[in-house]
């Protein structure tokens, strides 16, 4: 598969703010062909919350096709994902253990399938009508920690620039077969990956990119893809622009005619010096 490289066009979707900044984040959703021509919503959903600290909570999730309410199912569950990591991190406070860490990822993704249970209740409608995928990842100076449940991935780049994914799309016997949120071993079986080092970039996205960026079926980076991106997100200053440059590239002609699915990336890059009095 050609992988895609950096395009121009325009959109804003999604702005974070830049104060304080420890990392340089950009992310943008982009509904697929196929949900353009059937009038659906972008079924795609993410949340990306930078602590006092300066540490990253990614979530992103991909609401199942099947599904009745897959969008909202999506956007609850990567909210609350998000939400209960920067609770626990404010808890733990700037250097987690490894078991803490697990625990951590591992109580928000409990917590985003509580909510989602919660919301179905409302709705009155089973709570597999809002299944969704759950990429959640937390982005420190000295780890990336991530726990996966169903496709997508985590790309790292270490301090050197070499690529490597940290979670990847899990094993099946059809194409499009996948473990969700609500599936029944989803918790118990899900990917979880802790890897020490200072990362210089961090890609978290959904599975309508992994056939474009990924080389299969050993699920390794495609260079190609994730260097100029990254490099874009470094020097993009102004994250307003970096965002609206990542969205241009999903709506790109060079992506639309490799997937015609939802896509969501996210983006984050640290720079080699860390600044230590913003923590202050």
């Amino acid at each position: 598969m050609t992988a895609a490289t950096l395009d121009e066009d325009l959109d804003v979707k999604a702005v974070l703010p830049s104060t304080r900044s420890k990392w340089q984040v950009a992310a943008a959703s982009k509904r697929g062909s196929r949900h353009e021509a059937s009038g659906a919503g972008c079924e795609d959903a993410y949340q990306v919350v930078q602590t006092r600290l300066g540490v990253l909570a990614i979530a992103v999730a991909d609401g199942a096709g099947s599904a009745e309410f897959a969008e909202a199912g999506a956007n609850i569950a990567s909210q609350r994902a998000a939400a209960d990591v920067c609770t626990s991190l404010a808890q733990v406070g700037d250097a987690p253990d490894d078991s803490t860490l697990e625990r951590i990822l591992e109580a928000a993704m409990a917590a985003a399938l509580a909510a989602v249970q919660t919301e179905a209740a409302k709705r009155e409608v089973d709570y597999h009508e809002l299944a969704s995928t759950m990429i959640l990842v937390i982005a420190h100076r000295d780890f990336i920690a991530a726990a996966q449940i169903g496709d997508g991935a985590t790309v790292v780049a270490d301090e050197a620039g070499e690529l490597f994914s940290l979670t990847v799309p899990p094993p099946g016997e059809y194409l499009n077969e996948t473990v969700f949120l609500t599936s029944s071993e989803a918790l118990q079986t899900m990917q979880v990956r802790i890897w020490h080092g200072q990362a210089s970039g961090l890609a978290v996205f959904s599975d309508g990119l992994q056939m474009l960026c990924l080389k299969w079926p050993e699920f390794e980076p495609h260079a190609a893809f994730f260097t100029p991106l990254f490099e874009f997100v470094r020097q993009t200053t102004d994250e307003a622009q970096a965002t609206g440059g990542i969205e241009r590239f999903l709506l790109s002609e060079r992506v639309g005619k490799l997937t015609d699915d939802d896509v969501t990336l996210v983006l984050a890059t640290l720079g080699n010096h860390y600044d230590d009095d913003a923590e202050s």
